[in-house]
């Protein structure tokens, strides 16, 4: 079991702070709220070229995305490649007005919940995986910001 942050370039990993505190807050989502055991999850932080470029090779999208999860799991083990625009991600946050660390803290937990079994194709699906970001952010800033 492990967690590991990868990133295209060093002034990304700058960018990304608590990393601790961030790989306790994925175990207790996954193994104390959903009874699930952690195998490998590696995040990939990159830029807009590169996640489009992956968005078009392996899901035939021809547009940008700020998160892209390749599920790994079996039954009760939660595995995965996640890889995050950095780029995306920032400029989400100055269009939502939230910080950088915010919105990057959301989409990390929405690839775990889409690990978990979440979906967001439909209105219903959207609200309720917003509810479920909001529930998992307010576990991450009392326990470990």
């Amino acid at each position: 079991m492990a967690i590991f942050f990868s990133y295209k370039t060093n002034a990304i990993s700058k960018r990304i702070s608590q990393k601790i505190n961030i790989k306790k807050w994925i175990v207790h989502i996954i193994e104390k709220e959903y009874k699930k055991s952690v195998g490998d999850i590696t995040f990939y932080f990159t830029d807009t070229d590169e996640i489009l470029g992956i968005n078009q090779k392996f899901l035939n999208h021809n547009y940008l995305t700020d998160i892209i999860t390749f599920d790994y799991c079996t039954e009760n083990t939660i595995s995965a490649d996640i890889v995050i625009s950095v780029d995306t991600v920032k400029s989400n946050a100055k269009d939502y007005n939230v910080t950088f660390e915010n919105e990057l803290h959301r989409v990390i937990i929405h690839g775990i919940l889409h690990l978990l079994g979440f979906n967001d194709t439909t209105e219903q699906q959207r609200n309720d995986m917003r509810e479920k970001e909001n529930w998992a952010l307010k576990i991450f800033y009392t326990k470990w910001n």
